[in-house]
């Protein structure tokens, strides 16, 4: 993991777990307040509420480009492992148990798809208290490069455009479309937190373009 000086000065240290990404349990007890957002905000549109549908991997516009092996953004230090995940029971998007490994929604986009946008997730802290790889994500800035490994196939090198903050509730359908323009989206949780209601209230959203050679 890369040290740099700019590496999570947006957090301060974590006591509990977070749960999920896009459904709010665990995260620290006296959590830093989310970071300035930036860039286009993001579309307010329905919320996601209803479970996404069996079958998933077959509908259309669902990617079949290489699948992605590691998301580096040596900026801020982030350096996780990727592995695939699909969606719960409920119709919530799985993410890794281990807060160092994010996930990549296999049954949207893939990093290097022509279009739509490829989604990875990740925690901002584990069961120890010991904050996790996307926590790195608060400290993002305009222009910042992600790079997205491929186990067959060249890196794919992103350009951050904007972060934002968003309840939980209000997650735009637009951050899992499969089509239009292609985009990396890389996702958090991010304060209030409120134990009482299950802890994180809201998801910080980081988008990143392709970087054209």
């Amino acid at each position: 993991m890369a040290d740099t000086s700019r590496r999570l000065t947006g957090l301060a240290t974590a006591a509990a777990a977070v749960a999920a990404v896009l459904a709010v349990s665990g995260g620290p007890s006296e959590p830093a307040p989310a970071p300035p957002d930036f860039g286009p905000a993001l579309a307010r549109q329905r919320a996601v509420t209803a479970p996404m549908p069996s079958g998933t991997e077959s509908l259309p516009g669902t990617a079949a480009a290489e699948p992605p092996e590691r998301v580096r953004l040596r900026d801020v230090g982030l350096d996780a492992r990727v592995q695939p995940v699909g969606v719960t029971e409920r119709g919530d998007m799985t993410v890794p148990d281990d807060p160092s490994v994010a996930g990549w929604y296999r049954f949207g986009p893939a990093p290097g798809s022509p279009e739509g946008s490829a989604v990875l997730v990740g925690h901002v802290d584990g069961e120890t208290g010991a904050l996790g790889e996307f926590a790195a994500l608060y400290d993002v800035r305009r222009g910042d490069r992600v790079e997205v490994r491929r186990a067959k196939a060249a890196p794919i090198v992103y350009r951050v455009v904007s972060r934002a903050t968003v309840p939980k509730d209000e997650l735009p359908p637009s951050a899992f479309r499969r089509t239009g323009d292609p985009v990396l989206t890389l996702i958090t949780c991010a304060p209030p937190f409120e134990p009482e209601r299950g802890g994180y209230l809201a998801n910080l959203v980081v988008t990143a373009e392709p970087v054209r050679e």
